[in-house]
């Protein structure tokens, strides 16, 4: 069974110098711990869903999916943050203190991409919270940690389906313990999930096939498409670093502009979480086209269903209909 919390998220936390996620973390963190801290936690989490559906929190959008797909009727879940919601300028609210309260688990993406709120998930769960970051059973030689992240891993995981699969396992583990009743069908649902995450990822790889290896060269708004990158062999440049909290500077706009020309790169993309000024501008200048919107830190609207060049539906709002939606997308603009 994963331990409910990942001692690799506090290192993380302290490690290196002041980097812009860190520093964004702690002013999240500042703003997270008044609204906490006149809060108590449970010292215990009832190992029984005696009533009713089983309360679980959740942060992002990729998780709250992967939750519900696992738990599906047999769990009520609360998603923090919606579509479009950048997680790292994310700021929690009175009601998010409310809806944690009461929660019987907990699930967060984890690797500092939630900030200082990390902290405040480890104290709530040394409290008796049953409190799960996600990406905790991921190996750390499987993790990335560009130079650019000052000492902190990459914690944009979900775009590489064979690390995101296994999270999987700590969800249903996390159910599983809450809810020991229903805990058989919470591994059946992890197994088939698991199969359906991989059949994405081996779709995916089909896809890219029809853009040229010189021609895979992925331009994007801020840092959050290594693991993409590893995951189907494209050359991933961003305008931005993984703070959102600034926008790109000037000399970072030029550069990428004679990046461009000089590689005759068609088209870049913006995001959907994340100021797309910088990457029109650079459009503008470079000649490149938009080559469409990309989900990154949120995934799509749940139940907005759209249908794919090549006839298939999917639903933007699930981890399997962003994938398809992202391949799309720059397969459309870069073959």
């Amino acid at each position: 069974m994963p331990s409910p919390y990942r001692l690799s998220d506090m290192r993380n936390s302290t490690r290196g110098r002041l980097s812009p996620i860190l520093f964004f973390g702690i002013v999240t963190g500042v703003l997270a711990i008044g609204l906490f801290g006149y809060l108590t936690f449970p010292e215990k989490v009832s190992s029984e869903n005696e009533q009713g559906p089983l309360t679980v929190v959740t942060t992002t959008t990729h998780v709250t999916d992967m939750v519900n797909q696992i738990g599906g009727g047999d769990i009520e879940v609360i998603g923090l943050m919606g579509p479009s919601v950048d997680p790292h300028l994310y700021k929690p609210s009175a009601s998010d203190v409310t809806h944690l309260r009461k929660a019987e688990v907990i699930f967060y993406s984890g690797l500092m991409l939630e900030g200082r709120m990390a902290d405040l998930f480890f104290k709530m769960a040394r409290r008796g919270a049953a409190v799960y970051a996600v990406t905790e059973a991921i190996p750390e030689d499987a993790l990335l940690e560009p130079e650019a992240f000052e000492g902190h891993w990459d914690p944009h995981v979900w775009f590489d389906p064979l690390l995101w699969v296994t999270a999987i396992d700590v969800v249903v583990g996390g159910l599983s313990r809450a809810d020991p009743t229903n805990a058989e069908l919470y591994v059946q649902r992890g197994a088939d999930l698991k199969d359906v995450y991989l059949a994405v990822h081996a779709w995916a790889q089909a896809q890219v096939t029809e853009i040229p290896k010189s021609r895979r060269i992925l331009v994007t708004s801020h840092d959050a498409f290594n693991y993409f990158g590893r995951a189907y062999d494209f050359q991933v440049v961003a305008v931005q670093g993984i703070s959102t909290v600034t926008e790109a500077g000037l000399a970072d706009i030029a550069e990428m502009i004679d990046f461009i020309q000089e590689k005759h790169i068609p088209a870049i993309f913006v995001e959907s979480s994340v100021s797309p000024a910088a990457i029109n501008r650079i459009s503008q200048d470079s000649g490149a086209r938009i080559g469409g919107e990309l989900f990154s830190d949120a995934m799509g609207a749940p139940g907005h269903i759209v249908t794919g060049p090549n006839g298939e539906t999917y639903d933007e709002g699930t981890w399997p209909g962003m994938i398809q939606h992202n391949i799309n997308t720059i397969v459309e603009a870069l073959k």
